[in-house]
């Protein structure tokens, strides 16, 4: 009979503000602690592939992924020659997560018009598909025109694409079109209600933030204003509000609506955050982090987080085997 292949465990890169020229060190560990995946992400940090690049170069056998690059920010062909360059330099090991991203991120910080996003992630998907695979692509999409572009290194190996989903539409989309969804800023029991949204046999990347700390105050202080920062952004607001969310984040929004940042903190209800983020000892992320997996997460991806104990020390202590 086939072995089964291990599970797979991931870890955000970069996970502190260690310049990207000493990190070296940190993607090493990772690979000896027995995380099995890096991935990535871009907003206003980093881009995306720059540290998966030098990943794939400085631990040879990691998989890697974008989790996630906006489909809006990058022209199609250039998308497609970021691809493929990736999947060049880790052939078989890089996965290309692609999403519309946020009103803010697209229209307020990169100046696009933020249009009908599941059309273009639909669009830049079927794209890709065909780029990638090396035929030359001239095609009239609802959301975009590409006129005779051909990839001229199209990779040995085509990678696999996900879609980054908050909602039923846009995961029926990554169901139907991808090979899979990328997530984030959902509980364990969460997860159960964007499965059937997708069908079987997909993959499921969420990213997941963790605190390993012995005092939940601090934790569920700074971590209001996370989610104050997120929730208050179109997209993940109406994500939580399709979740069941919504009334106990009513208070948060109206008080953000009026102004009253400081009292919209105080309308967070701490059992959110213990839904959302992943803190207490070593022992409770370890089981925590394992309900993400049994609900359906095919990846977890670690992202700790910058208080309570150091980040480095949160990997070295959530590594797999650890404890």
């Amino acid at each position: 009979m086939p072995t089964a292949e291990p599970p797979r465990y991931g870890l955000t890169i970069p996970y502190d503000k260690t310049p990207l020229a000493d990190y070296r060190s940190f993607v090493e560990e990772a690979r000896d602690l027995g995380y099995t995946d890096l991935w990535s992400a871009e907003a206003s940090g980093t881009d995306a592939f720059t540290p998966l690049a030098l990943a794939a170069a400085w631990a040879p056998g990691l998989h890697l992924g974008t989790a996630i690059v906006p489909t809006f920010t990058r022209g199609p062909a250039t998308l497609a020659m970021c691809a493929a360059t990736m999947a060049e330099a880790a052939p078989g090991r890089f996965t290309l997560g692609v999403g519309s991203s946020s009103d803010v991120i697209v229209e307020r910080w990169n100046a696009m018009s933020f249009v009908e996003p599941y059309k273009r992630n639909r669009d830049t998907v079927r794209f890709l598909k065909a780029a990638l695979a090396g035929e030359k692509v001239s095609a009239e999409y609802e959301s975009f025109a590409v006129k005779g572009f051909k990839l001229e290194r199209p990779p040995a190996v085509v990678p696999r694409i996900l879609i980054a989903a908050l909602r039923p539409a846009m995961l029926r989309l990554a169901g139907r079109e991808a090979d899979g969804t990328v997530t984030n800023w959902l509980s364990a029991d969460d997860v159960r209600k964007i499965l059937p949204e997708m069908g079987e046999n997909k993959e499921v990347v969420c990213r997941i933030y963790v605190c390993v700390t012995d005092d939940p105050g601090p934790v569920r202080d700074w971590s209001k204003m996370l989610i104050a920062s997120y929730m208050n952004v179109g997209v993940y607001a109406k994500f939580q509000e399709w979740l069941g969310r919504g009334p106990k984040l009513e208070g948060m929004w109206s008080a953000w609506r009026s102004g009253d940042r400081k009292g919209a903190l105080a309308q967070i209800p701490d059992e959110v955050v213990d839904e959302l983020v992943v803190h207490g000892t070593a022992a409770e992320c370890r089981a925590h982090i394992g309900r993400y997996v049994e609900s359906g997460v095919t990846v977890p991806v670690l992202m700790p987080l910058p208080f309570g104990t150091d980040p480095r020390e949160t990997v070295r202590l959530l590594a797999p085997g650890a404890g």
